[in-house]
């Protein structure tokens, strides 16, 4: 690259602190034009901090950012967008009662009205070939739409830096596929990505230049498809990256957990109703359920859950009992734990302590409270035991569940329903938005709680983890479920034909999946 060519964006020792923690120290690094640079780094690293002092939306304590060359103050993400920069946030900022036309135009700054911004986002949307529906009401939506809506407004924008935070933990390798073109076609026009993930084979196929944090600081730099996801994710975490361990004959019990013949009408105009659910958990068994975004998996915990009660009283048994008709308490203290997709506000409460969090749904089992009265030291010593046994980042248990990263927010829930030692643990994206080094922990803590007897079942967009997981599991779509496979013996392509709909008749979908090698 000639010299006269200026970096897109440059930082010189940005260093951000907050009470008790120096989330940034002295961080320098450049993005070129038109490159696609990753942000790598554990949960808790300073990722997130640093991208939103680039972004206005809160300032550093020391440093310098330097814009194409000249050094700027972004005072706010106004002041972000009007230079060009355009974010997709981990976690969204949508009003769920509004359409997402109407989501977009609060998004905007200039005044335009609601016929020619559709017009724009239905270029966008073609453009770039993404699925949405401008008069949806958000609420309908499944967690991968409502991620389009924020790439969308930030497409809207003609960013010339983009940064994208975990932008594909809810997508499926389709989704992917389709993100990464647009990535590609974006930075063909010159337009620089800064992209922070956890998968790091996707950096690896995405990115051509990585500047690893830790701790708050740049401990290196790498190419990486000179390197391999492990080489990376040891530079993450400074040492040896663990696998899972897992027996080699695992035994199982008798079936623990079953729904049979599970179905519920959807709920509003877009709700996906579950249509005769069948399958078996057995004790000592992982159980996996993959499926496209939208296909009824949050209707489907909610429902396994106690979150939505069903009859007849026996479509959902556990061990002996028939409990489709039982609240999430009546469950709860039967030995059923769940933890939802949503960790804000639905797996936790932002603005509750840590200690507060545990109580929600550890009282009764871990002995928290008893006649109304909580017992604040032992809720304090289990939130303390979460955070010790899942490393989480924290300050401790009386910090806010809402001051915590996003993977360090899923590490404390997780471990909030594996330590109270479930008979049943429904999981829903156990691992989204966590690093390597804390995915492989779940995942093994996870191993481990099977092997103690408790059936597991996991819902995840994650075809890998699931693969890595899981002893069998079924494909959910349109609120059906596949038949049973076991994961030794399914293909990718098998996977990949069920999530898009092949039901039923096996030989059928040997045949397509013959179609899709020949092709």
């Amino acid at each position: 690259m000639s010299n006269d060519i200026k970096p897109r964006i440059e930082l010189k020792g940005i260093t951000k602190a907050f009470p008790g923690v120096l989330a940034n120290d002295a961080v320098s690094f450049k993005v070129e034009p038109g490159e696609i640079h990753a942000l790598l780094g554990e949960n808790g690293a300073g990722k997130s901090t640093l991208v939103k002092m680039i972004y206005g939306i809160m300032q550093p304590d020391a440093g310098e950012i330097v814009w194409d060359g000249e050094p700027v103050m972004v005072a706010n993400p106004k002041a972000a967008r009007k230079m060009g920069v355009g974010m997709v946030f981990q976690h969204f900022s949508l009003f769920e009662a509004m359409t997402v036309l109407e989501n977009i135009a609060l998004g905007m700054d200039g005044s335009i009205s609601q016929s020619k911004l559709e017009e724009k986002i239905r270029d966008v949307l073609h453009t770039y070939d993404l699925k949405l529906d401008p008069h949806r009401i958000v609420s309908t939506l499944s967690v991968g739409e409502r991620q389009r809506i924020e790439i969308v407004r930030a497409l809207l924008l003609e960013p010339r830096l983009l940064i994208m935070d975990e932008p594909t933990s809810v997508l499926t390798p389709q989704e992917v596929g389709q993100l990464f073109e647009t990535l590609r076609r974006l930075s063909k026009t010159g337009c620089s990505i800064l992209y922070i993930s956890h998968k790091l084979h996707e950096i690896r196929d995405l990115c051509e230049a990585a500047t690893i944090l830790r701790g708050g600081k740049v401990v290196g730099e790498c190419d990486p498809r000179k390197e391999t996801p492990k080489s990376m994710a040891e530079m993450m975490i400074g040492g040896n990256l663990k696998q899972i361990s897992k027996a080699a004959s695992r035994e199982f019990g008798d079936d623990r957990f079953i729904a049979d013949g599970l179905t519920i009408a959807g709920e509003g105009d877009f709700g996906v109703a579950l249509d005769d659910i069948c399958l078996a958990v057995r004790a000592g068994e992982i159980f996996g359920i993959a499926g496209v975004a939208g296909n009824g998996q949050n209707e489907l915990l909610l429902a396994l859950s106690g979150e939505q009660p069903s009859s007849p009283a026996d479509a959902i048994r556990l061990d002996s009992h028939a409990i489709a008709a039982m609240d999430a308490v009546g469950r709860r203290s039967l030995g059923l734990c769940a933890v939802p997709e949503e960790r804000n506000g639905h797996g936790a409460v932002v603005d509750f302590s840590l200690t507060d969090n545990t109580i929600l749904t550890a009282r009764d089992r871990m002995e928290l409270a008893s006649n109304g009265i909580v017992h604040g030291g032992a809720a304090t010593a289990f939130a303390g035991k979460i955070i010790d046994d899942f490393a989480v980042m924290t300050t401790g248990p009386g910090s806010l569940a809402g001051s915590l990263s996003g993977g360090n927010l899923q590490k404390f829930i997780m471990g909030r329903e594996i330590l109270q030692n479930p008979e049943v643990l429904i999981v829903s994206q156990p691992t989204w938005g966590v690093d390597a080094g804390a995915a492989a922990a779940i995942h093994q803590a996870l191993v481990d709680l099977a092997e103690n007897g408790s059936a597991i079942l996991v819902i995840s967009q994650d075809l890998d983890e699931l693969l890595a997981l899981c002893d069998r599991l079924a494909v959910i779509n349109e609120g059906r479920l596949s038949k049973t496979l076991n994961v030794g013996e399914a293909t990718i392509d098998e996977i990949g034909l069920l999530m898009g709909g092949v039901h039923g008749d096996p030989f059928a979908t040997a045949e397509m999946t013959e179609a899709v090698h020949a092709h």
